[in-house]
Formats: structure tokens, sequence, C-alpha cells
């Protein structure tokens, strides 16, 4: 479980095949101080374990199925992540439930820069619009965001000076692809609203 609150921004040093899937070789001093094999860690709002620690750079393995379903497969020598350790019990929630499941890969539609502050608007598809709803919330490649306006098939959210500099949002540009999750909590929702519809 995470929160969606990115604790760093980091750099892929390597894409290695391993067919069906690849690791990813990713450097961030930050994390990889205490990480551990095993350890849960959100790239990219994607869930990964470690599976190996070399210094400064943590080692992820991806599927075939994350591959294909998610933007990691996109991902190249030098690009750059957001990065967040799992939640432990005790730490603040200052974000919201992300459980690091990716439900679909959407893209920027347009941005509206005013300074340092801007609105993006991301397409979605209409099954996962119908679970997010104004002032609710969304994890866009793992960053916990407020919902503005949400409708069929796309929705907007208000950046922060702080979000664009430290995530990787800040230069994302339109028809970017994104990770998305929608808010577990609507998942739930959703699922007893349709189990009464039918009974």
């Amino acid at each position: 479980m995470f929160t969606g609150l990115i604790e760093t921004q980091a750099t892929v040093e390597a894409v290695i095949d391993e067919h069906p899937g690849r690791r990813l070789v990713v450097r961030s001093a930050l994390l990889a101080a205490d990480a551990s094999l095993g350890d849960s860690i959100a790239v990219n709002g994607c869930c990964l374990t470690v599976v190996q620690v070399d210094g400064e750079k943590l080692h992820f393995q991806a599927g075939p199925e994350t591959l294909a379903k998610t933007t990691l497969g996109q991902l190249q020598a030098g690009s750059s992540v957001n990065l967040e350790r799992s939640l432990r019990v005790g730490q603040a929630l200052g974000g919201h439930f992300v459980t690091g499941h990716v439900d679909e890969v959407g893209w920027l539609e347009r941005r509206h820069d005013q300074g340092d502050w801007s609105t993006f608007v991301f397409h979605a598809s209409g099954r996962l619009t119908q679970q997010m709803a104004p002032k609710g919330s969304v994890a866009v490649d793992g960053i916990s965001l407020t919902l503005v306006d949400v409708e069929a098939e796309h929705f907007s959210v208000a950046l922060i000076p702080h979000t664009l500099a430290v995530t990787t949002l800040g230069t994302l540009e339109p028809g970017g692809r994104v990770n998305l999750e929608s808010d577990l909590l609507a998942k739930y929702v959703e699922k007893q609203l349709a189990g009464r519809a039918l009974s």
C-alpha cells in the first residue's frame, strides 16, 4: 500500500531484457540506502519488488503483463521515474490509499500553464471515470492528485509548483502516456452498487 506522495524522482540506469520480462535498474541513493530484497516500491505508480540492491542502484523485474498494461514497457535508460516506498504502519497518510495496481494507461490531452502553476487534462476510459468525482482522488504515475472536473472520458487536475518541480509531471507534454489508478474506496462503492442493482 502507498500514499501517492512521491519520495524522489530517479533515473533509469538500464533496461535489461529477461524474456519474457525485463529488469529495470534505477539509481536512487535515497531509497537504496535502506532498501532490502523483497521491499515493495512504486515505480511510476506500479508496485514492484526489489530483487537486487547494488550500491545506489535498485533492481526490479517487470513481467509481460506489467509491461503490456502500464507505461513501464516504454522506459529506457535515462528515463525519469517517480519512486515511493510502501506505507508502514503508523506512518502519516498524507495522500490517499494507493495500491500500486495500475487500472489503465491514459494520456495528457492538454496542459494550461500559468506561471509556475498548471492545469492538466487527461484522457481516461469511461469505465475509469465512473470511479472518479470532483474533489476526489486519483493517482497519476503514482502521484496522489485531487480531481477538479470529471467528464465521460477525461478529467482535470490542478498542479502546484512543488508537484511540477519534484515529479515527472513537470516535463510531461500533451500525448504523454501515464499510469492511472482510481481511488480504492471508489472501486468498493461501485462494486457494492453493482451488486445491489443485480439483486
